[in-house]
């Protein structure tokens, strides 16, 4: 194959597998925002025992298409106190499960739908105006983009079949599986998407690029490298919030072991082979997952408890310890102490999330000790925020261009605004929560989902607000402050229902009435606070007017 040719091919195969990528992205995007409510309801479920926690699991993940968006999810619940680490354990079981149910569905040929998802989700996601229909739109045309890149994917592989190199390479991975092993684990990790990893190994057997016996080594490499994804992302966490990706790659781990000494010691299936290599491989991931899920539950509790015993914090590490970023051998240096404090109060953020999160499982069902749990989270958002001005103070004593002083003074602001929205949710919301559970009181399911809306956007705001800290991105910063007026107006519409609803007589509403108003009320004062993490960026680029968003075009 000519080497301009073979360049081509990468860079066409370059840009499907990027299409993937962005089109899985698009697709739990739009259900994250369009759908968050549902989400939480069945995280909720989930937590109702190991069954339950498996079946939601599953759920979640075929509705994110991502095992590991279900991970993040639970690992911040249980480093909260909300959820028990072996149920978690079983709630991953479950999302790897509804991951490789989603490579069993996408792998079917699909290609018919690919103009139907482009023309429908593109006329919803540009041309409707209902937040959750052009969020839907993005989820079609998320998918259409998936099966679009398969295709180019398969189109791109068909060529290096007869390439000199390929069947070298196929026929070393073939007689080296520890080698694909690696190779399928560490190109899972570097894409971030066990689905997509396993849908382009897929297309390459598909065109007899791969055979199953490289195949099979490189799937089992791509469900170690898919546990590992989310043990990665969580390497920043609590250590309890480490312990359910731990656990979760270790029985990964252990089942792809076992059953490459399997694979190794009686060869591929003869079932497998009666199939074509593409379907062989996507079943063989689907049994993989289903027989990990049952065979793994009976030993949650055991490996909860080795994960636990490894990742115990040393005697007398405190939570204090953790104030690393704010790195004091910079502070002569304005631009790398800046950066520091950014770096600290993007953890300070991630602590109010992390208290904020579960608000509306503690208005649901939760109990004086979790609720107590989660109030001990202020007390770390409070010495941060005491830190970070501190260390700010000390930058301001030394030589800072006019930018430097700016930015210090953006630093401190946005610092104040998340320590005062900390206190809203430790004195507000956690208090009312205390107070529905002492008096037993029930929302009722209107108000129960109004709050649940309200709540998903403010958590989704944010990530968005975060985001804007770290990255000056002018178009989220722009989003951010539009969401504004959005939670406005969902705030005003709340109100009116409810006062209905007590007009009504509904006796759910009379009773938490103090309640739902002071809950809605709270939302929106973080959500405002959070806002005002854009302003500052807004302001110097020009497009804050005085009072609202300069228009665009």
């Amino acid at each position: 194959m000519p080497a301009m040719h073979f360049s081509l091919l990468l860079l066409h195969l370059a840009g499907a597998t990027l299409l993937l990528l962005y089109a899985v992205h698009m697709v739990r995007t739009g259900m994250e925002r369009a759908y968050a409510g549902l989400l939480r309801r069945l995280f909720g479920e989930a937590k109702g025992g190991i069954i339950r926690a498996v079946a939601g699991g599953a759920a979640m993940a075929v509705m994110l298409q991502s095992s590991t968006a279900v991970a993040m999810i639970a690992c911040g619940f249980v480093a909260s106190g909300l959820l028990a680490v072996p149920v978690g354990l079983a709630l991953l079981l479950g999302a790897d499960f509804g991951s490789a149910l989603v490579v069993r569905i996408l792998s079917f040929d699909l290609g018919w739908l690919v103009p139907v998802c482009l023309a429908v989700g593109g006329i919803m996601h540009l041309k409707l105006s209902g937040e959750r229909l052009r969020e839907t739109g993005r989820m079609v045309l998320g998918i259409g983009f998936i099966l679009l890149s398969l295709r180019f994917i398969g189109e791109a592989t068909g060529p290096l079949r007869h390439a000199a190199l390929l069947p070298a390479i196929s026929g070393y991975l073939a007689g080296d599986a520890m080698m694909a092993v690696l190779l399928g684990a560490l190109f899972t990790w570097l894409i971030h998407s066990s689905v997509a990893a396993i849908l382009m190994i897929s297309a390459f057997a598909a065109q007899g690029v791969i055979p199953l016996e490289a195949g099979v080594p490189l799937i089992l490499g791509a469900n170690i490298g898919s546990g590992l994804i989310a043990f990665w992302l969580s390497r920043s966490m609590d250590r309890a919030a480490q312990r359910l990706p731990l656990g979760n790659l270790l029985f990964r781990t252990v089942a792809a072991v076992i059953a490459l000494i399997a694979i190794e010691t009686f060869g591929v299936p003869a079932l497998m082979r009666g199939l074509d290599p593409a379907t062989a491989l996507v079943d063989f991931h689907l049994a993989f997952n289903a027989v990990l899920a049952l065979a793994c539950l009976p030993f949650v509790k055991p490996v909860a408890r080795l994960a636990t015993r490894i990742t115990q914090e040393p005697e007398g590490e405190t939570a204090r310890q953790r104030l690393s970023a704010l790195d004091r051998s910079v502070i002569a240096t304005p631009t790398l102490a800046l950066a520091s404090a950014t770096r600290e109060l993007l953890r300070m953020g991630e602590l109010v999330e992390q208290m904020f999160r579960p608000v509306m499982d503690m208005f649901r069902s939760g109990t004086s000790d979790q609720i107590a749990g989660l109030r001990g989270l202020d007390d770390e958002i409070n010495d941060t925020h005491t830190g970070i001005k501190l260390y700010i103070a000390e930058v301001n004593r030394g030589q800072l261009t006019a930018d430097e002083a700016r930015r210090g003074i953006e630093l401190t602001d946005v610092a104040i605004n998340f320590e005062y929205a900390g206190d809203i949710v430790a004195k507000n919301l956690l208090a009312l929560a205390s107070e529905r559970a002492e008096k037993a009181l029930q929302f009722s399911a209107e108000g129960l989902h109004e709050l649940d809306e309200l709540h998903a956007r403010v958590v989704e705001n944010m990530q968005l607000a975060l985001n804007v800290l770290i990255s000056n991105d002018v178009a989220s910063a722009r989003q951010l402050v539009a969401e504004k007026e959005h939670i406005r107006a969902m705030q005003r519409a709340s109100h009116e229902r409810h006062l209905s609803r007590l007009q009504s007589g509904k006796i759910e509403s009379i009773e938490t009435s103090d309640i739902h108003l002071e809950a809605v009320r709270a939302f929106k004062e973080i959500n405002s606070l959070l806002v005002a993490t854009a302003y500052p960026l807004l302001t110097r680029t020009g497009d804050l007017a005085s009072s609202r968003l300069v228009r665009v075009g």
